[in-house]
């Protein structure tokens, strides 16, 4: 069966939208004069903090606002990085890669009798590649749901 969309503005001050699909109600969202409508507006943020361990990015897009912006929610065209950014990457990757057998060859210990074992450098998660502290993004919004910051 079809989903309809209904859309009521007869009141000045508020405007309210369903999807309703048969007797059922699939989506029902409202814009009023009194709240600021969010979701579905396109805002330039700038990324402030990238957390691997949640594949998230935190943003700020103006006006003293934060968000919360799901690594699944980024469009995979950010992850194409640029050859000269990518081989400058490679580079740096190989130098630490050098440097750690250096060290290896060096026979460093603990002072426990015990060889300390070289860390290499931790692959780069998803998210680390399409987000840098500090670049900006464009990206759509939703409103969060009663959290200090907004889910984008």
């Amino acid at each position: 069966m079809g989903s309809k969309m209904l859309i009521d503005a007869s009141h000045p001050e508020e405007t309210r939208v369903v999807v309703v699909r048969g007797n059922r109600i699939e989506e029902f969202d409202f814009e009023s004069a009194a709240r600021r409508q969010l979701k579905g507006n396109i805002y330039l943020a700038k990324v402030t903090r990238v957390e691997p361990s949640l594949q998230a990015a935190f943003v700020e897009y103006g006006g003293n606002r934060h968000g919360f912006l799901a690594f699944s929610e980024i469009h995979p065209d950010y992850y194409q990085i640029p050859l000269a950014d990518r081989m400058a990457l490679l580079q740096e990757e190989e130098e630490d890669h050098a440097r750690d057998h250096d060290d290896d060859d060096n026979g460093h210990d603990n002072g426990h009798g015990e060889r300390q074992e070289a860390r290499s450098k931790a692959p780069s998660t998803p998210a680390e590649d399409a987000t840098d502290a500090g670049a900006d993004q464009d990206e759509a919004w939703e409103d969060a749901d009663g959290a200090e910051g907004e889910d984008l």
